[in-house]
């Protein structure tokens, strides 16, 4: 079966949407445990820098691809290249990967967000709750069932009265919510310290360059940019699927740029909202990456507010479950798009096929804390468990692959032209053009292969 392509109805639309999919689980652990661990002030700088180059870079050109060859990621690069297209099948295996364990750490977010809604945030803070929680057979898979079913339902109702409807209502309200908890981050005061949240603020914002050397300030750059790629959704096939409903009369330049400000600003607000709440009650040495932060250490923190800190913690949860679906739905869709594109099937049968395997490989995933329990030492030097192997595959590995692929193809091959043409076919002034052809052509690559190095433990711990 062979359907017309959708595409979104405004400008406005693309935006929110693509905005929705960049604002994600990455933004809101993340980056605030980056911001914290190297230097505050000169990590924030530094991914300033990064994403009005190296991120805009990839992002323009992702969103370019799909709108000029209105194809999904699987077809797109086989249709500027058709010796490319393998670059397709490895940029579709990324958000193939990525959904079903991005639909566990969802039901994560959803079981915490119950249990401060019901008045159970007490609870939800002791030590071994989290633990608790994924090791057991049943709970974390009737959570991802029920996250799972969520996105599936706004895919199956398609790009305008899915993606782009569900997306204009979630992120005015998530935006309201960030902004909410993070001017109560910056109010509140530690009775028995007198730490403020305005002084963990400055610990954020501040550059902290003590004890900071040459090689600390190249793993500043690499966390930044690895950073990128959670937060504008580049190199998993997304951005070249929305690109492809983005019509040809709407400013594409503009709107990229447009997504690049929506997504910094609410980064930026999530370590407003953690860091300086963490800072008051735990101290600096309270940040942790990970699930520890957002699972462990938040909880703790609303646990010590006080009555007031059931009902933040209820806000704080419902943003951030209202981020991660707006990322999944995105990441679902760029699966969804190329089974339709490559096999001419209908989205009800490509979602229903998609959805059905994520669920399967989401619940071997979920147990992989208990039936399937084993330990691993990756090639980073970090512990692993099942969730852990799929995430470093997928973001660690292939991720820059894709990237690397995306800017060999368009910087050496079709040439950065082709991008370029595509952006101002309406006239649009290009305000980035050299900017461009230099990072696609040469800086990025070098970037990506020194991350992708990184990844492999080249550089040690």
């Amino acid at each position: 079966m062979d359907e017309k392509r959708s595409s979104f109805s405004s400008s406005l639309g693309f935006v929110i949407a693509a905005a929705g999919s960049a604002v994600g689980l990455g933004n809101i652990w993340r980056f605030p445990y980056l911001a914290a661990k190297d230097g505050g002030g000169i990590f924030l700088v530094v991914y300033l820098v990064l994403a009005l180059t190296f991120g805009f870079t990839l992002l323009i050109t992702e969103v370019s691809i799909g709108r000029k060859t209105k194809q999904s990621p699987l077809t797109a690069y086989g249709v500027l290249h058709k010796k490319w297209k393998g670059l397709g099948v490895i940029a579709v295996i990324v958000p193939f990967m990525i959904l079903p364990y991005y639909c566990i750490i969802g039901g994560w977010v959803l079981k915490y967000f119950v249990a401060f809604a019901t008045g159970n945030g007490l609870e939800a803070a002791e030590d071994g709750y989290f633990k608790g929680f994924i090791t057991d057979v049943n709970a974390p898979i009737i959570f991802n069932v029920i996250f799972l079913g969520a996105t599936i339902f706004v895919i199956y109702k398609g790009v305008n009265k899915g993606i782009e409807a569900l997306s204009k209502i979630l992120m005015p309200i998530l935006l309201i919510l960030v902004i909410g908890v993070a001017v109560f981050s910056l109010t509140i005061k530690n009775g028995e310290t007198g730490r403020t949240g305005l002084e963990g603020f400055m610990v954020y914002v501040v550059p902290d360059v003590s004890g900071m050397g040459v090689k600390d300030f190249f793993i500043v750059i690499m966390d930044a940019m690895g950073q990128l790629f959670y937060s504008i959704s580049v190199a998993m096939g997304i951005m070249v699927a929305y690109g492809s409903y983005f019509k040809d009369e709407n400013n594409l330049v503009k709107s990229v740029n447009q997504i690049e400000i929506f997504d910094t600003l609410v980064a930026f607000l999530a370590g407003v909202m953690i860091i300086p709440a963490v800072y008051v009650f735990m101290g600096k040495e309270g940040m942790t990456g990970g699930p520890g932060l957002m699972f462990i250490v938040i909880p703790k923190v609303f646990a010590q507010m006080g009555r007031i800190g059931n009902v933040l913690g209820a806000a704080f949860f419902l943003m951030v479950l209202f981020a991660a679906l707006t990322s999944s739905i995105s990441v679902l869709e760029a699966v969804v798009s190329s089974l339709m594109d490559q096999f001419k099937i209908s989205r009800r049968k490509a979602t229903i096929t998609e959805g059905g395997i994520a669920l399967v490989i989401g619940t071997i995933i979920c147990l992989g804390y208990n039936k399937l329990f084993f330990n691993i030492k990756l090639p980073n030097g970090s512990d692993a468990q099942l969730l852990d192997i799929f995430d470093y595959i997928s973001n660690n590995i292939l991720m820059p692959i894709v990237a690397i692929g995306t800017c060999i193809l368009i910087g050496w091959v079709v040439k950065p032209k082709t991008i370029i043409d595509e952006a101002t076919k309406n006239g649009e002034r290009f305000g980035r053009k050299a900017l461009y052809i230099a990072m696609v052509k040469v800086v990025a690559p070098i970037l990506l292969i020194v991350l992708l190095l990184g990844a492999f433990g080249v550089f040690g711990k």
